[in-house]
């Protein structure tokens, strides 16, 4: 149990930028802490559905850079003026279930600029490299203020492309030499980029991998109003070429605007919150039989095939929570 939070200065404080504020309020999320529900209801008012910030997601392989193109985009848009916020999505600790820092260490340039907000958050086993607080975690970012939160994930595979359902705009990064290219389109990667970016390309075989990527999206099919994801080359290391990429990202987020995807993509992303709020809390329901043996006498009749397992589930569900 933390100390007693006053909500309404909490939130406040963090609609005015403050970080300490804000931090807070990350936590209380990341922490499923019981004063959650007043929070959001508070912060609700502060976060538009087509307006706010423009949120851009960052997913690819290990080792392709994309710590170092975060750093390098929070750069970049600084020197717009703008305020920014991430969210660096790392590996839980299978010991102390906290979040890996090097995303962090990465980011030191940034770190004494009041602008700019960074945070790691564990995933805590959570599947698609997402921590299950992301979407709260947004809204806290997005009510404080920032113009651009990015979101960082693990890298950790096929399952990261649950990134694009967060994001308005989806960068995935690849690097040559390390079959990315290939891997993307297997993993269904191809499908989720707005922006596809081909980092670290100073090295052999950078512009086989454009190629690569360029002949797939060729193989896709577009009608005249969809957007095409462009290719950008980087050697985000040097800060080259994310001047280009900042660039097409803008007008990604115009294509949103002007086409009226923006408010789709954030009503399905409040869709899938939704729900996912609410099969939480079913789930801590059912964990309330944990001593009771109606499911164990159900599953004994599944197995011995008296009962199927949808019929065994209504007749958990309406035992639990009875209509």
């Amino acid at each position: 149990m933390g100390r007693p939070v006053n909500v309404g200065e909490l939130v406040e404080r963090a609609g005015k930028g403050e970080p300490r504020a804000v931090a807070r309020l990350i936590s209380l999320v990341e922490n499923a802490s019981p004063q959650l529900r007043p929070v959001m209801k508070a912060l609700a008012p502060l976060v538009a559905a087509d307006g706010g910030a423009h949120v851009i997601g960052l997913t690819g392989s290990p080792g392709v850079g994309k710590s170092t193109s975060t750093s390098a985009l929070v750069g970049a848009f600084r020197s717009q003026g703008k305020r920014v916020g991430v969210l660096a999505v790392d590996p839980s600790s299978p010991f102390t279930g906290g979040a890996l820092l090097g995303d962090r260490v990465r980011m030191q340039d940034h770190a004494t600029d009041p602008e700019v907000f960074i945070r790691s958050m564990a995933t805590r086993g959570h599947l698609g490299g997402l921590a299950w607080a992301t979407p709260q975690a947004l809204r806290v970012l997005d009510a404080a203020g920032c113009d651009v939160i990015l979101i960082e994930t693990v890298g950790v595979g096929q399952a990261e492309v649950e990134v694009a359902s967060l994001a308005d705009s989806t960068i995935v990064l690849v690097a040559p030499g390390m079959g990315d290219a290939i891997q993307a389109a297997k993993a269904g990667i191809l499908e989720v980029g707005d922006v596809f970016v081909v980092n670290k390309a100073d090295r052999d075989g950078a512009q086989q991998a454009v190629r690569d990527l360029r002949n797939m999206i060729a193989l896709a099919a577009y009608g005249p109003d969809d957007w095409k994801p462009p290719i950008v080359s980087t050697v985000a290391a040097r800060g080259e070429g994310i001047e280009e990429l900042v660039r097409r990202l803008a007008e990604h987020h115009d294509w949103l605007v002007g086409s009226g995807r923006l408010r789709e993509r954030r009503v399905a992303r409040a869709r899938d919150e939704v729900a996912a709020i609410a099969l939480t809390a079913v789930r801590e329901r059912f964990g309330d039989l944990d001593g009771d043996d109606r499911l164990d006498r159900l599953a004994g009749r599944v197995a011995e095939g008296a009962l199927d397992p949808y019929t065994a589930a209504d007749e958990l569900v309406e035992a639990v929570a009875p209509s």
